[in-house]
């Protein structure tokens, strides 16, 4: 019998060029988005000039409008969009790509009509070249619709506008401006020409003043279609966990949940969901200015979590996104960086005390037992309870006097707050209710933490509650544990905690000293010093947590979503209700 021989599988070594080819086109966005922003921007400087006349004559003699006016109109109107267009070029939108390639195409046609234009043709059509040739490369889809993303790019387009015009008044004062307007005169001269009127600034030269009012003109026809386009587009629906995937989160869940404190934050739902393609591993996520910011680590089965990173990695590139991890642990971030070439930084620790070696004997101590001692002299009463314990009408009393506790200011967290409170599907959280004389006058919340865990999710107090309310409710919750079958807490994140114990310490350096004191000057607005003074207070263990991020250039704009998604950073409601956000 014969038998087919085997064929060697044979590998063929990539040539030179091949191997410059796959390496350009893996980093053509970055070079294309340059690129693009440098012509913008030249295209713009070139428009505040006015050196530039008379490249589009053709098209404009049979219509009787000044050439030179409607060239200067199509460079800068080319230029604004190619600047605007850069960012979303180095995200590799395909909107863009198209966009660019016909933004280019127009500034290359427009150059070729007048002949002696060769040098600008040839870079604008270099830029072309590199579009076409790079469009395999742009296949993210377009961000979800917003009209905060519309209202930002008029503001953008109109900041813009003023400055060339404020510039083009400047720069031609001599030749073109009558007198010596002042900056304020200029600036409304700018803003009329935006709406096609003449302002109080006297001009010289019927071209010069064509050109200026007719550049302006387009910026303000511009502004007015791309900002009515955005607007006017369908909005897609903003991150929420569907019923079904909240189910399997929770199966999730009960079998891997002790692996991590922030787990059950996940069931946010006001987060969207990733899943493995076995659907034993999961990431939650939610996309903020661009960002898909995912916290914690992934749940599930750490053996699937490659799976569901590389999905979570697959959606942030089909669309263009930012990928980022905040609150992660050390397991995670290592995972992060092997399956997703994140890198990562510490962000902070998070204080763990364990139930059965916590007491309030000894000198380190004393400052929690005495305001114990103090605060149960009042008169104050602590409860722990199951919320499943907890009757309805009670409970309803609980959110009316935490919401009057909170007031005005907006409900922080994201990646360590669960944002919701007595939802019947969250049965098994924790409450600790300090009453005075019968009045609630103090409240703490946990989530589970795996069977035998807590996660502490919100505390609140009323503010003429005596100092040490807090102290003392976490102490009787401790001590309530043994009946929970609670081993262990969770208590507040403490953001750079390392930093500030260090930096104190005699024998620190300069820059740990400064670092430090950048720290303590934040403190004035978020409570950074004021959580890690408060946790330390229960000697707890430190356990670290990471950001992971892909590029030290993207930690800016992380650390903007973060701190929108936490509440840190809040938008005006009266801006939010224009933009159809409120």
């Amino acid at each position: 019998m014969l038998s087919t021989p085997s064929r060697e599988r044979v590998t063929v070594e990539p040539t030179r060029g091949q191997r410059f080819r796959a390496g350009y086109l893996s980093r053509s966005p970055r070079i294309i988005s340059a690129f693009a922003a440098l012509v913008g921007l030249l295209t713009l400087i070139g428009g505040v000039l006015a050196s530039e006349r008379e490249r589009v004559r053709a098209i404009t003699d049979p219509l009787g409008i000044p050439a030179t006016a409607a060239a200067a109109a199509v460079s800068t109107v080319a230029g604004l969009l190619l600047l605007r267009l850069a960012a979303s070029l180095r995200k590799r939108k395909r909107v863009a790509w198209v966009a660019s390639v016909a933004v280019s195409s127009v500034l290359v046609v427009a150059h070729i009509l007048k002949g002696h234009k060769v040098a600008e043709a040839a870079v604008a059509f270099v830029l072309l070249i590199m579009l076409v040739t790079a469009r395999s490369e742009f296949r993210a889809k377009a961000d979800p619709a917003s009209r905060w993303f519309a209202a930002r790019v008029f503001f953008q387009f109109v900041a813009v506008a003023i400055v060339y015009g404020v510039a083009m008044l400047y720069v031609n004062a001599d030749k073109h401006v009558i007198g010596h307007p002042s900056f304020g005169a200029r600036l409304q001269e700018v803003v009329y020409a935006l709406v096609g009127a003449d302002g109080p600034v006297g001009l010289t030269g019927e071209r010069f003043s064509d050109i200026f009012h007719g550049t302006l003109l387009g910026f303000g026809l511009l502004t007015v279609l791309v900002v009515a386009l955005l607007a006017l587009r369908p909005s897609e629906p903003p991150c929420w966990l569907s019923s079904n995937d909240e189910e399997r989160l929770r199966g999730l869940l009960d079998r891997q949940g002790s692996r991590d404190s922030l787990g059950y934050f996940a069931l946010r739902r006001d987060k969207s969901v990733v899943w493995s393609p076995t659907g034993k591993a999961a990431i939650t996520y939610r996309v903020v200015q661009g960002v898909a910011l995912a916290s914690g680590d992934p749940i599930g089965d750490p053996e699937a979590w490659p799976g569901a990173m590389d999905a979570y990695r697959q959606l942030v590139d089909e669309h263009g996104w930012t990928p980022a991890v905040i609150g992660c642990s050390e397991l995670g971030a290592t995972v992060f960086k092997r399956e997703c070439e994140l890198a990562a930084i510490e962000l902070g620790d998070e204080a763990i005390v364990e139930v059965d070696d916590f007491s309030l004997d000894g000198r380190p101590m004393r400052g929690v037992r005495q305001a114990c001692t103090r605060v149960g002299r009042a008169g104050y009463d602590v409860q722990v309870r199951r919320t499943r314990d907890i009757d309805r009408d009670e409970f309803t009393e609980l959110l009316r006097v935490a919401a009057a506790w909170r007031g005005a200011a907006v409900e922080r967290g994201f990646s360590m707050a669960l944002s919701r409170l007595g939802d019947v599907a969250d049965r098994d959280c924790v409450v600790a209710t300090a009453h005075q004389d019968g009045v609630l006058r103090g409240m703490l919340h946990f989530v589970p933490w795996g069977s035998d865990g807590l996660s502490l999710d919100l505390m609140r107090r009323d503010r003429s509650a005596d100092n040490g309310l807090n102290e003392l409710m976490i102490v009787r919750l401790i001590e309530g544990c043994s009946e929970l079958g609670v081993r262990r807490i969770s208590l507040n994140f403490a953001v750079f905690r390392d930093a500030i114990e260090r930096g104190e310490k005699i024998g620190a350096g300069p820059v740990l000293r400064a670092w430090r004191g950048v720290l303590m000057f934040a403190s004035r607005w978020w409570q950074i010093e004021s959580l890690y003074r408060f946790n330390v207070k229960f000697r707890p263990d430190w356990e670290p947590r990471f950001l992971s991020y892909p590029a030290t250039r993207d930690l800016p704009r992380i650390a903007i979503a973060a701190l929108e998604a936490e509440a840190f950073l809040v938008r005006p409601h009266v801006l939010k209700r224009l933009v159809g956000r409120g």
